[in-house]
């Protein structure tokens, strides 16, 4: 897939995945594009397939989660 296609399919699995809005999904994968998370995505074809979307978008997920501010009960 290329790398726009790569890109949409790691939004739309955090979105199904992990209950966000697509507006969530998409500012996720933003910043972690901002932060370079995929450049090795960009140069090696190779990582850009779905096996791969679902570890990519478990990691981005769970990184944007340990980063929040703990919740008060």
């Amino acid at each position: 897939m290329t790398y726009e296609e790569y890109l949409d399919e790691v939004t739309t699995l955090i979105f199904e995945k992990y209950n966000v809005t697509e507006k969530q999904a998409i500012t996720l994968v933003m910043r972690a594009q901002e932060a370079e998370f995929f450049v090795r995505h960009d140069d090696d074809e190779k990582l850009r397939n779905v096996d791969q979307a679902h570890a990519d978008a478990k990691a981005i997920y769970a990184a944007a989660q340990a980063a929040q501010p703990a919740r008060r009960k």
